[in-house]
């Protein structure tokens, strides 16, 4: 297989590249008959598109999607449902100096050792270009696990940009600010950081955090198909990603088990340390889950690398890049976890769809985050 589809029951198959004609994707196992347009997909497009603020790539995308199947009279058919996004906003021309050039940091050099032959106009495959098809699936996922599935919601927000910690006192004030920041205090600080790293011609690292609420009790397996192992590959399948979290975190490292373990009493969870996942499955607290992003590779400052003969090179990237790719991951994380959550229901009622448990489901406890 060549690994170009995320899902088993509720999949997505992507395709295109950066700088091709357009990107897009098959989305497959979507139940019949849930109401549903382009419009529906474009709210989330368009959070993630570049060029909405001075802080993003300047490419001009409009990320308009067409859904060319699996839809008819406005409901789902059950049947494949394809959507095409077109890129309108190419130039090509930016990287015909790399055409030889293995730039550091960037998936030149693998791609070539791996299949022989790249493409390296904007990164081709490699680019987080590809992500938009992902958040036009997820969006899918996300309208039907709010309407069919209990109410389940899914949020994120920028949780660190480079060493500036932030919380998240005022989420719903995430869409009103290019960051993703649930803190609209912190925003002048993040602008002066930003504006100081693209005078530089340097980039910085995020971390953003994805919650899920209103998730029942029940959804993943003990073993193979964990919850907890599959939102990590999910999560650590979005470009730049470079580690995740989930619940706690590595600070479980210097946690005792009298701290650690979420207490219960019949009014509810005592503490969310767990994240809302344990033994593999979910215990229908809220879904925490934090993931890192490198600082982006494409910078105009001066590096080092080699070129396709293996000779010394100095690489200097020019075009239109993130100064900090993590700030557009946001709505990509929120769709991997919603494209999660959509599967694992659907599994889950494949094969339980007759279980009852007679134990109470116990209301949430607080996160430790």
């Amino acid at each position: 297989m060549s690994e170009n589809t995320f899902g088993k029951l509720f999949a997505c198959t992507s395709f295109g590249e950066s700088h091709g004609s357009a990107i897009g994707c098959v989305v497959d196992g979507c139940p019949p008959n849930l109401e549903l347009s382009e419009a529906d997909l474009e709210r989330d497009l368009a959070r993630r598109r570049p060029g909405r603020s001075r802080y993003t790539s300047q490419r001009r995308e409009t990320d308009q999607p067409r859904i060319l199947s699996g839809v008819f009279e406005g409901r789902t058919t059950g049947t494949p449902i394809a959507i095409l996004i077109e890129n309108v906003d190419q130039r090509s021309r930016d990287y015909e100096k790399v055409r030889s050039h293995l730039r550091p940091g960037h998936a030149d050099y693998v791609y070539l050792h791996k299949y022989g032959h790249r493409d390296h106009r904007g990164g081709g495959r490699a680019s987080a270009r590809e992500t938009a098809v992902r958040v036009a699936a997820g969006a899918i996922a996300r309208k039907y696990l709010s309407e069919c599935c209990g109410g389940i919601r899914i949020s994120a927000w920028l949780s660190q940009l480079g060493s500036t910690q932030l919380g998240c006192p005022q989420p719903l004030a995430v869409d009103d600010n290019p960051f993703f920041c649930a803190d609209p205090e912190r925003v002048p600080e993040l602008e002066e950081q930003l504006q100081s790293l693209i005078k530089a011609g340097d980039s910085v690292g995020a971390e953003v955090t994805v919650v899920a609420r209103a998730v029942p009790p029940g959804l993943g397996a003990p073993l193979y198909g964990r919850l907890d192992a599959e939102l990590a590959a999910a999560l650590m399948s979005i470009n730049a990603a470079k580690a995740v979290a989930i619940g706690d975190g590595f600070e479980v490292v210097a946690q005792r088990g009298s701290q650690h373990r979420d207490e219960m009493t019949p009014e509810g969870f005592c503490s969310n340390h767990a994240g809302g996942i344990v033994g593999g499955i979910s215990t229908g607290q809220d879904i925490v889950a934090r993931v890192a992003f490198k600082p982006t590779s494409s910078i105009r400052l001066p590096g080092r690398g080699i070129d396709v003969d293996g000779n010394a090179v100095e690489v200097v990237t020019t075009g239109r890049h993130d100064p900090c790719v993590g700030l557009r991951a946001v709505p990509v994380a929120e769709a991997m976890l919603a494209h999660l959550l959509m599967d694992h229901w659907l599994r889950h009622r494949a094969q339980n769809a007759e279980v009852s448990s007679s134990t109470p489901q116990l209301p949430a406890g607080e996160s430790s985050r």
